[in-house]
């Protein structure tokens, strides 16, 4: 397994509960190289980089200063007998000791606390940095990437359908799922807790703040919350910057803030491989009004079986987005430069994938069912899917999406943080934490609180059809808000060939397809299943929309199935 290079946010590893030393030594072994960061009666912590402690203190109610005498640590770790500690290791760090909610909400960071009375591994306010798991015995083993803990799993490995069915339908997974079902995921906002005294872990879910302070609209102006932007990029004043310009709303949010604060800022551009390349063309026409040096990466349709297959696998193989991601993040490694992410920025300002449907639903069943609508991949030209697998699938996504999202029913802005929980989270953050966070710094300033809270106080009303996302562009930089934008593209668009439908493409799909018939044929129409026996050109009849991300969910099943053929069990899905 060829790991990514934790330059930035480094892997970690370990566990909490009554640890076995031999599980412990397996799931380091299994890992990118770590070194320990501390290890106590309760708790293992292992880090691929030094991962100081933002918290030490005494045992409560004992005074001192944590450094009693004791057994010598191992080197780089914190002592046994430290008393309190907390640690975190996300981007953001926390200023000091404050309730696991607290830091997970304010720093989007996963972190291991002891307060004295119980050890709390938690992650982010919205997970958007992965802690995944396995409760094995009296304890739970954590690791930031998932394939290590498969040590600690035994074969063959069982599959979550519920995981794959998501995927298949979202292109992203829900709630805790995993295409594993031993090894599970904690969600946002949740955290694992060890009772020292009772010696039993239990999972904890708390209402993050935007839902504990449900925000009300406070008619704040487009000038407003430009003004929090401003402040929010004083943090890195001091960087040299990366603004990718896709030609849409975000990135010229983010680049003409940039530039009005001064900064040495640059900007590339890449196809995001929908069959226009319009960000390119629009992107040069941002740039060049702002001044910026532009650049574009380029896509080689040749390289784009093992883009795919390696995206696939850095990303677990937990959603088919981001091979056009590849060439770019590559040169990202490269550059030198913090990268300026437009995380979030449709959800809360634009209100992406928030239909009419959804605004206009009078219960919560109409509006979730809306909603879910358009997060999940629209009907292909011909049937992917037998009518037994459709079915189950269905119900499937459908009951976990309600889970998922249970926690917000009724609430003010419901529909953007249903988008953020599900969509954004689990797969759309991907790119930067997962294909750049590792190697190079980014920075999300949409996601930063202040600003986070002032997006949700606009109402969803005042952010339809983009027209507050307009005021705020306006007031940031008229000439470039009125420049063509990929939201809304009013001329013919001229097509271009599609990277993912060229002809490596087309053979790379077809043999992950051939691999799905083979193992699990259920799954199929029997119209894909001739289309699979016609050969790989007879892909190339799929050129629409829903069809390219059914057969790329379908390929993403393939390519696991391939990678794990000699490790997964028994394959009969639920629906035989």
């Amino acid at each position: 397994m060829q790991w990514p290079t934790f330059n930035v946010r480094p892997y970690v590893c370990g566990g909490v509960g009554r640890l076995d030393e031999a599980a412990l030594a397996a799931l380091r072994e299994a890992g990118p190289r770590v070194r320990p960061a501390l290890r106590t009666a309760e708790a293992a912590l292992f880090s691929s980089s030094p991962l100081p402690p933002y918290h030490r203190g005494p045992e409560p109610g004992l005074g001192g200063t944590g450094d009693a005498a004791g057994g010598e640590p191992a080197p780089g770790a914190t002592r046994p007998d430290a008393g309190t500690w907390a640690f975190a290791w996300g981007e953001r760090r926390p200023a000091g000791p404050a309730p696991w909610i607290t830091v997970a909400e304010t720093c989007e960071t996963p972190g291991l606390i002891d307060d004295g009375d119980r050890v709390t591994l938690h992650a982010g306010g919205l997970g958007l940095v992965d802690v995944y798991y396995v409760s094995v015995g009296g304890a739970v083993y954590f690791s930031s990437l998932l394939e290590p803990l498969l040590a600690l799993v035994r074969t063959p490995y069982e599959v979550d359908w519920d995981a794959w069915a998501a995927i298949v339908q979202l292109t992203f997974p829900l709630r805790d799922d995993t295409p594993y079902a031993r090894v599970k995921r904690l969600a946002g906002s949740s955290a694992l807790v060890l009772g020292k005294r009772s010696g039993r872990i239990a999972v904890e879910r708390r209402l993050p703040r935007w839902l504990r302070e449900e925000p009300f609209e406070a008619g704040r102006s487009a000038g407003e919350l430009l003004e929090i932007l401003h402040e929010v990029y004083k943090e890195f004043d001091s960087r040299p910057l990366l603004v990718p310009v896709s030609g849409g709303y975000d990135s010229r949010l983010l680049c003409s803030v940039a530039v009005a604060r001064g900064a040495d800022v640059e900007s590339w551009t890449t196809s995001p491989d929908d069959g226009t390349d319009t960000d390119i063309a629009f992107a040069r026409a941002i740039t060049r009004e702002l001044g910026v040096p532009h650049r574009v990466i380029p896509q080689d349709p040749a390289a784009y079986p093992a883009d795919a297959l390696s995206v696939a696998r850095r990303l677990e193989f937990l959603t088919p987005h981001h091979a056009w991601y590849a060439p770019f993040a590559r040169e990202v490694h490269r550059a030198g430069r913090t990268l300026v992410d437009g995380l979030a920025g449709g959800p809360l300002l634009k209100n992406f994938m928030v239909s009419g449907a959804a605004l206009e639903a009078s219960t919560e069943a109409e509006r979730k069912a809306a909603l879910l609508g358009s997060l999940a991949l629209g009907a292909p030209s011909a049937p992917f899917l037998s009518e037994r697998a459709a079915q189950w699938i269905a119900d499937s996504v459908r009951t976990a999406f309600a889970r998922s999202t249970s926690m917000l029913d009724g609430h003010r802005a419901e529909l953007p943080l249903s988008v953020l929980h599900t969509r954004t989270a689990r797969g759309i953050a991907r790119s930067p934490v997962n294909l750049v966070g590792p190697e190079v710094s980014f920075a999300a300033p949409f996601m930063h609180p202040d600003f986070f809270d002032a997006a949700l106080s606009v109402g969803v009303a005042r952010k339809d059809r983009g027209r507050f996302y307009r005021e705020l562009l306006h007031a940031a930089n008229p000439r470039v808000a009125a420049l063509p934008s990929t939201n809304v593209v009013k001329q013919p668009l001229q097509r271009v060939p599609l990277r993912s439908a060229a002809g490596p493409a087309r053979a790379y799909g077809h043999a992950m397809l051939t691999r799905v018939a083979h193992a699990v044929p259920s799954l199929l129409s029997e119209h894909l299943h001739a289309v699979v026996a016609e050969g790989p050109d007879a892909l190339a009849r799929f050129n629409g929309w829903n069809d390219r991300f059914w057969v790329r969910s379908l390929v993403l099943f393939g390519a696991w199935l391939d990678d794990r053929a000699d490790r997964v069990g028994d394959l009969t899905p639920p629906w035989e």
